[in-house]
C-alpha cells in the first residue's frame, strides 16, 4: 500500500508542479474562475476535500495525531495534503 501511495503522491505532485509551471500561479487560479464549468469543478473539489478533511479529523483524533497542520496543507495543495497525511499514518505500509 505504501508503494502505491508514494507513486500516486509523487506522480500527482509532479503533474501539479508541471501545470503550475506552465500556467503560472496566477494563471492557474484565473482558469479556475473563468467559466461555469470550472466553477462547478472547483465546488466539487471543495466538497470532496471538505469530506476528506472531516475524515482526517476523525482519524487523527482516533489515533492521537495532530490534525490542524493538515488543514492548511490540504487547502493550499488540494489532494496532495491527504495523500501526505496517509503516507504519514503509522499503518501506511500495511495492506
Amino acid at each position: 500500500m505504501r508503494a502505491l501511495l508514494l507513486t500516486v503522491t509523487a506522480a500527482f505532485t509532479l503533474f501539479s508542479v508541471a501545470i503550475v509551471s506552465h500556467t503560472g500561479l496566477v494563471g492557474f487560479y484565473r482558469q479556475l474562475i473563468e467559466s461555469p464549468a470550472a466553477w462547478q469543478t472547483l465546488a466539487d473539489i471543495g466538497i470532496a476535500l471538505g469530506l476528506v478533511l472531516a475524515w482526517m479529523w476523525q482519524d487523527a483524533r482516533r489515533s492521537g495525531r495532530a490534525f490542524w497542520p493538515w488543514v492548511p496543507v490540504t487547502l493550499a495543495l488540494g489532494s496532495i495534503g491527504p495523500l501526505l497525511y496517509l503516507l504519514r499514518r503509522p499503518d501506511a505500509g500495511k495492506p
